[in-house]
């Protein structure tokens, strides 16, 4: 018979110290229990592990089973059959966060950012997309990513959905507008709020799907038959759950906070205010929450970016705290925000307004003439900003374009030149690394007062908007720096390497269009960077910037740095953005506590802690992503509905089996070709290379191909749009090359028309 272990006295706790600080009568701690557990190589009921870590006190057994249920509710544990607790590690149980797919399957995404594991549709059915589970991997499937199967539901992410309702043979229904959510919601019979058939509603789950049934809820609210004018917002944040309305609890805490900072806020801090700091925003910001300020040194520059000290407003425990990490991020629609944080402190005391004395947490920096940090430090300030500036102005400024501002701004002028040139050395020395340099395409949206679109024209951009990025790129870079080097905790922005499948599919792109990318089978980011030098000057460079971004992974927070491969950086971290970002305000606590004498090891933040926020927050950053998307896709079918039946240049930006996606030249508004609008053909479809080749004609349509379409119909509700194709090819100059004119062949035309796959 093996002899049994002994375990360590709970006194032996390395972490005990922390647990005293936050409790009164302190158990063992998340990470002791786990080693324990571990070392024992076995299940332990709760009961096992009270009488082998010699808890007899009831206080203490109750505080153990608190523990271990929050251990369970977080997926650090899971109860076997027998109620003995097992530890959830990578080699069997995997726990995350679930992202769905419209054919009913999904994805288990790991908190700790290993490979996503798939869960066919039959694992799918206890599950809806933003729950978290636990699963256990089971296999390979064919495309040699892990397979799942579920083992437990953690936390469900949805009680209210906005879809359509229906009834069909008495049975009433809702269908999600996300497509993600593959279940129906069943609406019992009373339970309809006089919603007619087709309508869009908001409906509230009474009852979560399991196995064997669909999720049942009821109607709480009936939006009508369309998306009005103003309404894309709501429908977004019902849609993907976005908080809107601020707790009472909140209100009530933030209702004594004035337009000033109190004189007592500003002691025992570094005073900035003689220090020309100034804000460097776009003309419609409305908070500014953060600040620069260079001078030249004898070897290069010290540069100062002070950001809006939110950790003194937003203490951990209260309740804007909650609400800010349940929110996570500022949500930035076309025309409105729904913001992290109230606008008493957003647009007021977080706010870095000119003439008026912030609260900061500064980053000092020394950086030579090639463009590399020497030293920095951080400190906590009091500051006021001396001007705010718009890019535009800034530029005209350095450009000699504008007298009378620089004659209003004399006094700061010199500032901004060594801003300017400093921003020279950070630029060379980015390119030096082979950092990526996607070049933003994004559009400008100009509305009337109804809120409809009058207007879409390219954003444009100029060095002042680059000097700011790398401003703040320097910022992040010396707070992860700092996490680092205090061995502290705190959540990294990692950007992992892309993975192998989606390498291959962009090699295979770019060998198609004469672009070969190096590196092999792991390409750094210089080689990226490499590519998108030789097409600065293509038109379809926005094309394949796209392309090229699709290949690679999305960053995310995590408290494990592992670097990030598109800025080519070691350790990267987000510091500047407190007001709009939960992980930005968590570096700036993790900080503080070392400014305030602490050390890393007594930091009262857990490290598993650490991964379940950094997974929250990349999720909601995800969940922003998805509604914003949303709402400029419906105002977009909005504005095409006016131009129904014109004409407009574009870009192929994809091809499939049953059409061609084509992107509007200045516009960035997508819709289809479907196959049976081209040619009387048999078209094939060649995934390799991109092309829709027709059988008889050999005519070929591949991607970054320009053309000529026509709007042939806009569904609102769908965010679809239907394109005819008027002309292909098209010159350089966006005229239609000759021969290249379609004709108006419709579905009566010629004989059928079908795609088929090689």
């Amino acid at each position: 018979m093996a002899k049994r272990k002994r375990s360590k006295l709970p006194e032996q706790d390395p972490y005990l110290d922390r647990e005293r600080q936050k409790y009164d009568r302190p158990v063992p701690s998340r990470e002791y229990l786990l080693e324990v557990i571990g070392a024992h190589g076995r299940p332990f009921t709760r009961q096992e592990l009270a009488d082998l870590l010699e808890l007899n006190d009831p206080e203490q057994q109750e505080g153990l089973r608190r523990r271990l249920r929050a251990m369970e509710r977080d997926g650090q544990l899971v109860r076997n059959r027998r109620r003995g607790y097992v530890i959830v590690d990578n080699r069997d149980l995997v726990r995350g966060r679930i992202q769905g797919h419209q054919n009913g399957s999904g994805w288990l995404r790991p908190d700790d950012g290993s490979p996503w594991v798939y869960l066919p549709p039959r694992q799918m059915k206890a599950l809806m997309h933003g729950d978290r589970a636990i699963a256990r991997v089971v296999g390979l499937g064919e495309d040699k990513r892990p397979e799942g199967e579920l083992v437990e539901v953690l936390e469900r992410a949805n009680s209210r959905l906005l879809g359509r309702y229906f009834e069909e043979s008495g049975i009433g229904f809702v269908v999600p507008e996300n497509k993600r959510m593959s279940h129906d919601i069943i609406v019992p019979a009373h339970e309809g709020a006089d919603a007619v058939s087709g309508q869009m509603v908001v409906v509230e789950i009474r009852s979560q799907p399991t196995e064997r049934r669909q999720p049942i809820g009821q109607v709480v609210e009936v939006l009508g038959e369309h998306i009005d004018p103003g309404m894309e917002i709501k429908v977004a944040a019902e849609t993907y759950g976005i908080p809107v309305e601020w707790p009472e609890a909140v209100d009530a805490e933030t209702a004594h906070l004035g337009e000033e900072v109190p004189e007592a806020a500003k002691a025992d801090r570094v005073d900035l205010r003689n220090t020309p700091l100034v804000t460097i925003d776009g003309a419609d910001a409305r908070d500014f929450d953060d600040a620069v300020y260079c001078e030249p040194t004898p070897s290069g520059w010290k540069l100062t970016v002070a950001i809006a000290d939110v950790s003194h407003y937003v203490r951990p425990g209260a309740a804007l705290d909650d609400e800010a990490r349940n929110r996570a991020t500022s949500v930035y629609f076309p025309r409105n925000v729904v913001p992290m944080l109230p606008e008493v402190l957003s647009n007021g005391l977080c706010s870095l307004n000119p003439k008026v004395d912030r609260l900061c947490m500064a980053c000092e920096m020394l950086i030579d003439r090639n463009g590399e940090i020497k030293r920095s430090r951080f400190l906590r300030g009091v500051m006021r900003s001396h001007a705010r500036f718009t890019y535009e102005q800034v530029w005209g400024l350095l450009q000699g374009d504008d007298p009378e501002g620089a004659a209003e701004h004399a006094e700061l002028l010199p500032h901004l030149h060594h801003l300017y040139e400093l921003y020279g050395a950070l630029r060379q020395a980015r390119e030096r690394r082979g950092a990526i340099d996607f070049e933003s395409s994004e559009a400008d949206i100009e509305f009337d007062d109804q809120g409809r679109i009058v207007n879409i024209a390219p954003t444009r951009r100029n060095d002042i908007h680059k000097l700011i990025e790398e401003c703040m790129i320097a910022a992040n870079v010396c707070a992860a720096r700092f996490l680092e080097r205090q061995r502290i905790g705190g959540l990294y922005r990692v950007h992992d390497t892309p993975p192998e499948d989606r390498l291959l599919s962009l090699r295979e792109f770019l060998n198609g269009i004469g672009l070969p990318l190096g590196g092999g089978d792991k390409p750094r980011a210089a080689d990226y960077a490499e590519v998108m030098r030789k097409v600065q000057d293509r038109p379809d460079r926005h094309l394949i910037e796209t392309v090229m971004l699709r290949s690679m992974q999305a960053a995310d927070y995590r408290p494990d740095n592992s670097g990030h491969f598109g800025l080519s950086l070691d350790a990267y971290a987000h510091f500047t953005s407190p007001i709009r970002r939960y992980p930005d305000l968590m570096v700036h606590r993790a900080i503080g506590h070392i400014l305030d004498g602490g050390k890393g090891s007594d930091y009262p933040v857990r490290h598993d802690e650490l991964v379940a926020l950094g997974e929250h927050c990349s999720t909601c950053e995800r969940r922003a992503d998805d509604a914003t998307r949303d709402a400029l896709l419906t105002l977009k079918c909005e504005y095409m509905q006016q131009h129904l039946g014109d004409e407009f240049n574009g870009v192929i930006s994809g091809v499939t089996s049953f059409g061609l996606f084509i992107e509007l030249e200045d516009l960035f508004v997508d819709g289809l070709v479907h196959v049976t609008q081209l040619e009387s053909d048999f078209f094939h479809f060649d995934p390799a290379s991109h092309r829709l080749v027709g059988e008889r004609t050999g005519k070929a349509y591949q991607l970054t191909d320009r053309v000529r379409v026509k709007i042939a119909r806009v569904d609102k509700d769908e965010r679809k749009i239907d394109f005819a194709m008027v002309a292909h090819p098209l010159d350089a100059q966006g005229n239609p090359l000759p021969g290249s004119e379609q004709g108006g062949r419709g579905k009566q035309g010629g004989r059928k028309r079908r795609s088929r796959r090689q």
